[in-house]
C-alpha cells in the first residue's frame, strides 16, 4: 500500500516557514547528539558514519562550536 501524501500546508509561505522551523529543530538535534556521542568516546569517524557524512564534514561542521562550549572534541 502506498504511503499516503505529506501534508503540505496550501499556502507556500506557510510550507516554508515549517521547513525552515524543522531544519532549525535538525540542526538542535544533530548538534546535542554529536555533543554526546564526543563526551560518550566516539571518534569523529563514529559520528560521521552515523550522520552519513564525512569525518571532515562532520568536524568543521561541529569541532568550533563544541571547543567554543568548553566541550573537549579531540581528534579521534
Amino acid at each position: 500500500m502506498p504511503a499516503p501524501p505529506a501534508a503540505v500546508p496550501d499556502d507556500p509561505a506557510d510550507a516554508l516557514a515549517a521547513v525552515g522551523a524543522l531544519r532549525r529543530l535538525a540542526d538542535r538535534v544533530e548538534d546535542g547528539g554529536v555533543a554526546r556521542a564526543l563526551a560518550d568516546g566516539w571518534s569523529w569517524g563514529q559520528v560521521a558514519e552515523a550522520l552519513g557524512v564525512t569525518r571532515q564534514a562532520v568536524h568543521k561542521k561541529h569541532a568550533r562550536r563544541l571547543s567554543a562550549a568548553g566541550l573537549k572534541s579531540g581528534d579521534r
